[in-house]
């Protein structure tokens, strides 16, 4: 199982329709009470990259795209405008905008990870894709220079050089942007011009995939 760093064309994506999806299973007792179990520990996120193409060219791009990836064979990189920061939607990333660890004086590798919620049962969702050149990291708080850590862009994972190695009870935090990792879900592509052109949306699934 491949998969392809390259993003799916930018500007089809910003007019895509999609978001996160869980699985709960609800069982109503005879009592009217509900017993509900999470059958995902994580969310999945699905989209529809139709609702983006807004012309023969984009039709084309798609097309193209689809057929390098090999239908559902290859994953790729998805910038979801919804939701690509480590901060809010319109702020600016920082290098304090989420916790990654906490330093012991031995661990040099922290995984980039986002977090949602804060008071009740917060949800960590690991970034497996970040943006090259997007990654600030702050050690307690100072902005740590960029030689002193790599960020694989592939991975999501911050490895500190030796000697710059957090130390025991110091805060590792992280601003950065990023893409989401998925693939077609679907082997066919249902293209017709005459609709598309009298208004029809073609529908062009895609599924987040775990890397």
């Amino acid at each position: 199982m491949a998969f392809h760093e390259v993003r799916f064309p930018t500007a089809i994506s910003r007019g895509a329709h999609g978001g996160p999806e869980r699985r709960t299973d609800v069982v109503v007792l005879g009592s009217g009470a509900e017993e509900r179990n999470a059958r995902w520990a994580d969310s999945r996120r699905s989209y529809n990259a139709g609702y983006g193409v807004r012309s023969v060219d984009d039709l084309h791009a798609v097309i193209a795209f689809f057929e390098e990836r090999r239908g559902k064979l290859h994953g790729f990189r998805w910038h979801d405008p919804s939701d690509c920061k480590s901060s809010t939607p319109s702020g600016q990333a920082t290098a304090t905008d989420q916790i990654i660890g906490l330093g012991d004086g031995s661990t040099a590798q922290f995984p980039l990870v986002k977090f949602y919620g804060r008071d009740f049962a917060p949800y960590a969702r690991r970034i497996a894709k970040p943006v090259a050149g997007s990654v600030i990291i702050a050690v307690d708080g100072i902005t740590a220079p960029a030689t002193n850590h790599v960020v694989n862009t592939v991975t999501g994972v911050i490895t500190f050089q030796p000697g710059h190695i957090p130390a025991a009870g110091k805060v590792v935090s992280a601003g950065f942007l990023f893409d989401v990792p998925v693939r077609f879900d679907s082997d066919k592509l249902e293209i017709n011009l005459s609709g598309f052109r009298s208004g029809a949306i073609p529908a062009i699934p895609l599924i987040e995939i775990r890397v």
